[in-house]
């Protein structure tokens, strides 16, 4: 009878484990949360950014992507002071070079913990007008991928 209990207790717990195993597949190939912070990934609206015309802008979103920062941005236009504070928060200032962040200050994933480049303020200050201007008809809280092309 021994015996018994013991193999039905392990088929119990391959049992579990593959069901939970089985589970979070398929939420995370829904897009139900992102398997490292539990946000949702989902977007309301895709922009592609132009890597030819700011390259260094670019590189920066691509790198900050790779590292783990969101590629969604969700709009958050009254935070942006705020996040803008907490993420340059120590990052020193570099002459001839803006301080890019990744998220954007404007983003509700800004802020503390962004990812910080130094960029040619032509480069920066141009990305953050074409951006601006593809955003500004959209409401705080509009979820909008970004992805470089």
């Amino acid at each position: 009878m021994n015996k018994k209990r013991k193999k039905n207790k392990k088929a119990a717990s391959i049992f579990l484990f593959l069901l939970i195993v089985l589970v979070s597949v398929v939420a995370k190939s829904l897009g139900l949360f992102d398997g490292e912070t539990g946000k949702s990934t989902s977007a309301d609206q895709t922009i592609y950014f132009p890597s030819d015309k700011y390259p260094e802008t670019a590189k920066h979103i691509k790198d900050a992507i790779a590292k783990g920062a969101s590629s969604v941005c969700t709009i958050d236009r009254k935070g942006a002071e705020e996040n803008r504070r907490q993420s340059l928060a120590g990052v020193a200032t570099k002459k001839n070079y803006d301080r890019d962040e990744w998220p954007m200050a404007m983003c509700a994933e800004g802020g503390k913990g962004a990812d910080i480049a130094y960029i040619k303020p032509s480069d920066n200050r141009g990305a953050g007008s074409w951006i601006g201007n593809q955003l500004d008809k959209l409401p705080d809280g509009t979820r909008v991928e970004i992805v470089v092309k």
